[in-house]
């Protein structure tokens, strides 16, 4: 347990910072493949070193509410509209997510459930809110836990509601899954270390051949590193191609984090946050740096 003098340093230290540390898990990261269960070991291990100056965007609020309906309803699913099915799910995951976070985060800290939606990051007002809420967390001591609204979430209606913000600017936040959702944060909160866990250990140049993983990628500018992500991009083939666990989705939302100067790593979930931050386990490192 922190001292008082401890927590005082926390909260002066983030007084007139910007936030250490985003991390976005994804779905898949949290279940173990094996006997398709909640993996606990990955939730003790990343509840264990957040802390005030992170923010988690964690996935997982679906798939773990389709497991838990299943294993009180007989191995059955849920049948009907696929819409309707995914927010009932969500609905049922979301307060289990957030169980399994506050069992394993260090009891002297507090967190906060944000659930957000596109339109929170596409009107300056509520995004300024946000910001807000999110700094002032920092300062009181607690974690943000952030996920999209996907209970309340109509896809029909985001699908028109993003039409309709077309029509007005060309860059628009759609928030059509969660790497998006948690680099919009990044960018917003202008964190220094944008941390994406998956269940792969990287980008590879060939995900079935462990021996390609790209360790580092460091341009002296955007341009040049863009195009070396563009390059890499082309190694995935596909969102879908087996092993690349979403890693054009990645490499596609990293980029605005690296412009507002964010350092992005992905790496395995099964890690420790400090050990993927010095580089002590494998991982993909991309920078702007200097030659």
């Amino acid at each position: 347990m922190l001292a008082n003098s401890e927590l005082r340093t926390v909260k002066k230290d983030m007084a007139n910072l910007n936030f250490d540390v985003v991390v976005k898990i994804g779905s898949m990261a949290l279940i173990r493949q094996e006997d398709n269960d909640l993996d606990y070991n990955i939730f003790a291990r990343l509840g264990a070193q957040l802390k005030p100056g992170y923010i988690l965007v964690s996935s997982g609020a679906t798939e773990i509410g389709r497991l838990d309906y299943m294993k009180r309803n007989n191995g059955n699913e849920l049948k009907g509209d696929m819409e309707e099915v995914k927010t009932d799910y969500a609905a049922q995951g979301q307060s289990i997510l957030m169980e399994n976070y506050r069992q394993f985060i260090k009891p002297i800290y507090s967190i906060r459930q944000v659930l957000v939606e596109h339109s929170h990051f596409n009107d300056e007002e509520k995004r300024e809110h946000i910001k807000k809420l999110l700094f002032r967390a920092a300062n009181q001591n607690a974690i943000p836990i952030v996920n999209y609204n996907d209970a309340v979430s109509s896809e029909e209606n985001r699908k028109m509601e993003l039409a309709a913000l077309r029509k007005k600017e060309e860059n628009i936040v759609e928030c059509i899954d969660n790497d998006e959702t948690a680099a919009v944060i990044a960018t917003l909160v202008q964190a220094k270390i944008f941390i994406m866990l998956t269940s792969v250990y990287g980008i590879y140049k060939d995900p079935k051949d462990p021996s390609t993983l790209i360790s580092e990628v460091t341009a002296p500018n955007m341009d040049q590193l863009i195009e070396k992500l563009t390059k890499m991009m082309q190694y995935c083939k596909g969102a879908s191609r087996e092993g690349t666990a979403g890693a054009i989705s990645k490499l596609k939302f990293a980029q605005k984090p690296l412009e507002c100067g964010s350092t992005v790593i992905i790496a395995h979930a099964k890690y420790k946050l400090d050990d993927i931050i010095q580089g002590k386990v494998k991982r993909t490192l991309i920078q702007l740096k200097e030659d």
